[in-house]
């Protein structure tokens, strides 16, 4: 355990459920993990007992928060669960914290296959749906001009960034085609119990997260996890974008709920010590800017940073991500006044101290 996770509590310890199997975690809330074929290699999912009314009788079965990618992997571990976990009980609601593959992947396969209803944002739920119709501007050769822009220069990272598929819509096959919206400040009724919705902005378009104040527990999808900090990136849609500011002001919207608050993250263990973890993030993006400062005292692009951010080697799919976030530190900055932006003779944007 690094000095970080030292600080924060571990209730359940290492324990975690095998694939397939649940963890109980509260009473009526239950654990599942499912594979990913990423070196980030699992999703947490939560099970929450609930009940609807069909027009006709109240219906008793579960909703679930987030789906996993659609792999083979995860449909298996899927019909496991669904067969020996609830013993051939329902799902009743599909909820989604945010559009990303490993949290809508199965959506469609789940909601349509159970008759039930897709619960999530209006921002997720259009970006959802544009990023797996494969839409120019959030597909994946929409990134290239954009990162050329941004330094994207060397022939053999323009080669690796090119051989990069755009796996989207291969690990989601299908998203609904109508949705329940859930907004800020909203009280979902899951199985008589309320959840808040908390939306989030910076890592994705409208990220809900879901805090129960009768059980001081935050299903908190990607925005506070325990070991890794989440990916907070400029892409080609919104070029001009400063998602790290959305990012540390929606965290710290989240100072509000009690310390001790039991959060359920979307990769990691759960754990105790919110405010504890939302200072651990604010210092890492502190250490991150400040890097950026002095690597900006000359004129500076978005590919000279990602080194200075990353001291490791990167696949197409990581260099994507760290490029984003190389730019979202340089755009907070620069909308900050501490750095000013060019465009230089050879097209290219570089920062570099006001």
């Amino acid at each position: 355990m690094n000095p970080l996770e030292a600080q924060l509590d571990y209730p359940f310890g290492d324990t975690i459920p095998a694939p397939g199997a649940l963890q109980t975690v509260a009473p009526g809330l239950a654990w599942i993990r499912m594979p990913l074929p990423f070196a980030l290699d699992h999703i947490n999912l939560w099970l929450l007992a609930d009940e609807v009314d069909d027009g006709e009788a109240r219906r008793g079965g579960w909703s679930v928060v987030d789906s996993g990618a659609g792999t083979d992997a995860t449909r298996a571990a899927w019909e496991q669960v669904l067969a020996e976990g609830l013993q051939g009980a329902p799902l009743l609601r599909v909820f989604a914290t945010h559009c990303h593959p490993d949290h809508v992947g199965l959506s469609g396969w789940l909601a349509s296959r159970f008759d039930a209803p897709f619960c999530t944002t209006a921002g997720e739920f259009g970006f959802a749906r544009m990023m797996a119709a494969a839409l120019p501007g959030v597909d994946g050769p929409s990134a290239i001009p954009h990162f050329e822009r941004h330094g994207l220069t060397d022939p053999a990272m323009l080669e690796q960034m090119r051989s990069r598929r755009n796996y989207y819509p291969s690990l989601v096959p299908s998203v609904p085609e109508a949705y329940t919206r859930l907004q800020d400040g909203d009280v979902v009724s899951i199985g008589g119990r309320g959840w808040r919705v908390i939306t989030g902005f910076g890592h994705s378009p409208e990220h809900a997260s879901l805090y129960c104040e009768e059980l001081n527990i935050l299903i908190s999808g990607d925005m506070v996890l325990p070991r890794i900090s989440t990916n907070v990136s400029v892409f080609a849609v919104e070029p001009e974008g400063n998602p790290l500011q959305r990012y540390l002001d929606s965290i710290g919207n989240l100072t509000k709920l009690p310390e001790d608050t039991l959060v359920l993250p979307s990769h990691g263990k759960p754990f105790r010590g919110l405010h504890t973890r939302i200072a651990q993030l604010r210092e890492h993006h502190a250490a991150r800017l400040a890097e950026v400062v002095t690597a900006c005292t000359t004129p500076k692009s978005a590919v000279d940073i990602v080194p200075i951010m990353f001291r490791r080697q990167l696949d197409a799919h990581q260099l994507s991500f760290a490029l984003g976030e190389a730019l979202a530190h340089l755009h907070k900055l620069w909308y900050d006044g501490i750095l000013r932006r060019t465009k230089d003779a050879d097209g290219i944007m570089r920062f570099q101290l006001a």
